[in-house]
């Protein structure tokens, strides 16, 4: 089963699991088919979207390269798959069937729900408007062609979720309509339909004063935006609602419908509310958990009829880390009682006096839950009439003295087996009378931990009371007493933590000592040393202690710093070696996963990777690699310095190296600098020659990118000493053609020469073809530099043929750039620019922003000397961006002059001075004499001197 999703960014999964598309190009092409499904769409019109500005002359044979492409991918994920994505005369086409494209079966859904009864229709449109996920191919660059069809869903879209709103409303379902239409407002802020709506269901759930509020707010934005008063409908719902009469406020959460017991102290507080003449206030006091808020509303409800002009409920929050104030509450109140924005008054006191003006004349059940102090809620209090106040909180409040204080304590032991029962199933709890007892006493018939309790065996069907019985057996994993004095936000976290299940609060100390990370689920299971650590995860994640970061692709969790904090704190009883071996089974999963993962990248990296080490090894999700790193990177760069604390220097180096193809790729200099010199250090104390001399290559590399050569020989050269006494080839012909590139930059090419040669023979010798490709591209670039063009061609069309062989796509497309700048020099500027151009497309294919940033360069270049200006600056600046992020000064400097030359010839001398003076002051900084003096020349006599020699650069 394969399925397309264009109602956001673009997807493509094959039973269920994602099918990668490739780089822009592949999924553009794609894109541009699934609009237009079962239909051919001309090759000419793919092009333009492909190539909005201008298209190549090998645009076709590139489309062809890209259909290739996703034909290959859906025939690997599923045989036969390929035949979806076909060939026809003049164009393509993609073949979907019924249920395979969510805009199709979006648009079934809206015809669904057009005839259909109210709750039909609105379960239809819940299904349309689900299958959004964002902007219609939020991923892309959207094309000209694509206007009219994104338009035609987009407006389809909103015209669904209005006429959703307008079911809702008709159905009584007003908060949720209001929620939906605030959400839409934000993204549509000038559409009346909205506000209307907004007037209509705020009237609708009885909030007359929040509907004209909102109409006021409409006025104001419409006159702002567009200078334009209200239409007729939107005026018409303001008139109506100006005429209406207030209706009673009803602001009550649901009744819960397995409240359970409660009768003696519910009916205490009920007769004592509902024979007072004058205003009584009721205050619910007692620990976390036992159910204060739940029987404030219960009574709420019951006594609704006794309070004809209805119920007002707000939370206070008082065990939050900053509780409300009543200077923030009592304009919620207010404007529920009808007062708007402008009739606001300023001060405290003014609106706890108009609160109890607008009190004293009304009969109202007032509900004020989780209240802090009696600070917080004097001024919120009526001070005349016959109002009801039921105020819940943790603790009593002495500075109310004319309230009745009611201590809520646990429930009996009938009430408890009944709110099980409701919650399990009467017959589960028959069955297993024995277990059901324990599982109350172990909870302490505390309502909260009961209802968990519930909720646990309600959503696992499968288990026996018995079970979760002796879960709950051992004290350790039940609630702990509350300690006084302590932090609030402590005692709160300490109440959840000691509910855990023991296996549970092991995995949130051993997730604290990670430090501020986000992991996958994955590590609670390394935590646990376990196979599978999901049951634990849900028990963290259900008590809030654990916070899920994001839902897309792979979960991700983390521990707020405070839980952290606290986390930590619980582990200092335990044994050193315990929280050690903790560390290095979450340190050796990742380690095992990014191994896997530079397997699995199209690049072959051109370096050394350690083996991963320890038993401990996850399964791989068999996702794209570049995605994995990408999210992972910044947990793989801290577990780095995680493993040097805990002393696990091995794992230090073997993490850091396995991350490098991966810094390589993306060009992230500065986390490569920090992780190796983290990593060096490490090795170092480990006393492992291996993970040194791998560590000092990395480090010779990045200075060479950063272009600090003497510290890039120092490691080459330290790093070649160490792969020579251990015996390693593959190791030292790497090192090797690292301080070839030293040589060369500092114009000894008869040396650089001699050690490629060097490299090439051990490469050789020891059969590894993707090396000898590399250092053949190498000698080539090296026998261009001095003008021998056949010998370096040789050597050039040796390295294509040889990645073609070995399907090495990344060196292919590195040779086809090295020839298409030989083509350059030799004056065949066609002949370069369409090896330019496959070679851009393989980067592009391959994800790799660094190399398609230097292939612009020599592009742009080719556009220079052809030119063609216009195209030229495009690509020059683009390739100017790459090189500044990646850090690469050297290239910046080279860029900077092709500016410079470029603005010359367009008669703007200012500015290609300018860019003459930063590739100027580039060249000193790297002592490039030869190269600064030929810009300072230029600067000096003649900018119209002729641009300088074209020299081979990039990856």
């Amino acid at each position: 089963m394969i399925t397309f999703r264009v109602l956001g960014p673009l997807e493509t999964a094959v039973a269920g699991r994602p099918l990668p598309l490739g780089g822009a190009k592949p999924r553009l092409l794609l894109a541009t088919l699934l609009l237009q499904a079962n239909t051919v769409v001309s090759t000419d019109a793919l092009a333009e979207v492909l190539w909005p500005r201008s298209a190549p002359r090998s645009a076709a044979a590139n489309i062809r390269t890209y259909v290739h492409s996703l034909r290959k991918r859906l025939d690997d994920a599923e045989p036969g798959l390929a035949e979806r994505l076909q060939g026809r005369a003049g164009g393509y086409v993609v073949t979907v069937e019924p249920g395979e494209l969510d805009s199709a079966e979006f648009e079934k859904c809206l015809a669904q729900a057009e005839n259909a009864e109210p709750r039909a229709a609105l379960s239809a449109l819940d299904s349309a408007v689900g299958y959004w996920r964002g902007e219609m191919l939020a991923d892309l660059a959207h094309s000209h062609l694509w206007s009219s069809e994104v338009a035609r869903l987009t407006e389809l879209r909103l015209s669904a979720q209005e006429r959703r709103i307008r079911l809702r409303v008709e159905l009584g379902e007003e908060a949720k309509a209001v929620a939906e239409i605030r959400e839409l407002l934000a993204e549509n802020p000038l559409r009346e339909e909205l506000w209307r709506q907004l007037v209509l269901a705020l009237n609708a759930g009885g909030r007359r004063a929040e509907a004209l509020a909102a109409y006021t707010e409409a006025e104001q934005v419409l006159r702002e935006e567009l200078d334009a008063e209200p239409g007729p409908a939107l005026s018409r719902a303001h008139a109506e609602l100006s005429t209406e009469m207030q209706l009673p406020v009803r602001q009550l959460p649901l009744d819960l419908p397995d409240f359970t017991g409660r009768e003696e102290l519910i009916g205490k507080v009920t007769e004592l509310l509902e024979r007072s003449t004058e205003p009584a206030v009721v205050v619910l006091s007692g620990a976390p958990g036992v159910g204060k808020s739940s029987i404030a509303v219960r009574v709420a409800h019951r006594l609704r009829d006794e309070f004809p002009d209805g119920q007002l409920h707000v939370d206070l929050r008082g065990t939050a880390e900053s509780p409300r104030r009543p200077q923030e509450v009592l304009p919620e109140l207010l404007r529920a009682l009808g007062v708007p924005d402008p009739a606001m008054p300023r001060g405290l006191a003014e609106r706890s006096a108009l609160l109890r003006t607008r009190l004293a004349s009304r009969r109202l059940c007032i509900v004020l839950d989780d209240a802090a102090s009696a600070a917080q809620v004097r001024p919120l209090l009526p001070g005349t009439g016959s109002c009801a106040v039921l105020i819940t909180s943790r603790g009593v409040l002495p500075g109310l003295p004319a309230a009745l204080s009611v201590d809520v304590d646990v429930l009996g032991a009938e009430d408890a087996a009944a709110l099980l029962a409701k919650i399990v199933g009467k017959e589960r709890v028959a069955a297993e009378p024995e277990g059901a007892e324990q599982i109350l006493r172990s909870c302490g018939h505390l309502p909260l931990a009961i209802r968990v309790a519930g909720a646990k065996l309600a959503h696992r069907p499968n288990w026996t009371l018995s079970m979760l019985a002796r879960r709950l057996s051992d004290e350790r994993r039940r609630l702990d007493e509350l300690r006084l004095g302590d932090l609030a936000v402590r005692s709160s976290v300490s109440l959840s933590y000691d509910q855990l299940p023991v296996s549970a609060a092991r995995a949130f100390r051993g997730l604290g000592q990670l430090g501020p990370v986000h992991f996958p689920a994955w590590a609670v299971a390394a935590v646990l040393d376990r196979p599978d650590g999901d049951e634990a995860l849900d028990v963290l994640v259900d008590a809030h202690l654990v916070a899920l970061v994001n839902s897309g692709g792979e979960p991700r969790y983390r521990l707020h710093d405070l839980l952290r904090c606290y986390a930590v704190e619980q582990t200092e009883p335990e044994d050193a070696e315990v929280k050690r071996a903790r560390v290095r089974r979450v340190i050796e999963g990742y380690l095992a996963l990014a191994a896997d993962a530079v397997r699995r990248m199209p690049i072959h990296f051109f370096g050394l990777l350690p083996e991963p080490t320890g038993s401990w090894r996850p399964e791989p999700d068999g996702g794209d690699p570049n995605l994995w790193f990408e999210a992972e990177l910044p947990t793989l760069v801290a577990l780095v310095e995680l493993a040097v604390v805990w002393g696990l220097d091995d794992l230090a180096w073997r993490l850091t190296a396995a991350c490098t193809p991966f810094f390589d790729l993306r060009g992230l200099h500065d986390d490569w600098q920090r992780t190796h010199e983290t990593a060096l250090a490490a090795a170092r104390r480990s006393g492992e020659q291996t993970g040194q001399a791998i560590v000092l290559r990395n480090l010779g590399q990045v200075a060479l990118y950063q272009d600090d050569y003497g510290t890039a020989q120092d490691s080459f050269e330290e790093a070649l000493r160490l792969f020579e006494e251990a015996g390693d080839d593959r190791g030292a012909a790497i090192v090797l053609a690292g301080l070839s590139m030293v040589r060369r930059v500092n114009e000894e090419n008869g040396p650089a020469l001699e050690l490629l040669l060097r490299s090439l023979e051990l490469f050789s010798r020891i059969g590894d073809r993707h090396g000898e490709a590399v250092v053949r591209l190498a000698v080539g670039s090296l026998w261009l530099l001095r003008d021998c063009h056949a010998t370096a061609e040789r050597w050039f069309t040796d390295a294509y043929e040889l990645s073609a062989e070995i399907g090495d796509r990344h060196r292919e497309a590195r040779a086809l750039q090295r020839i298409a700048v030989l083509h350059q020099m030799r004056g065949n500027l066609g002949a370069a620019r369409s090896e330019l151009d496959r070679a851009i497309a393989i980067f592009e294919e391959l994800g790799d922003d660094h190399c398609v940033g230097y292939a612009h360069q020599n592009l742009g270049e080719l556009f220079l000397q052809s030119g063609d200006l216009a195209h030229a600056r495009l690509l020059l600046v683009n390739s100017l961006s790459v090189h500044r992020r990646t850090g690469d000064r050297r290239s910046v400097a080279e860029v900077s002059e092709l500016l410079g030359e470029l603005h010359r010839r367009l008669g703007q001398p200012a500015r290609a001075r300018e860019y003459y003076e930063q590739a100027l002051a580039i060249w000193r900084e790297l002592s490039a004499e030869p190269q600064a003096e030929a810009v300072l020349e230029r600067l000096r006599t003649d900018p119209l001197t002729r641009p300088g020699k074209i020299v081979a650069r990039g990856c």
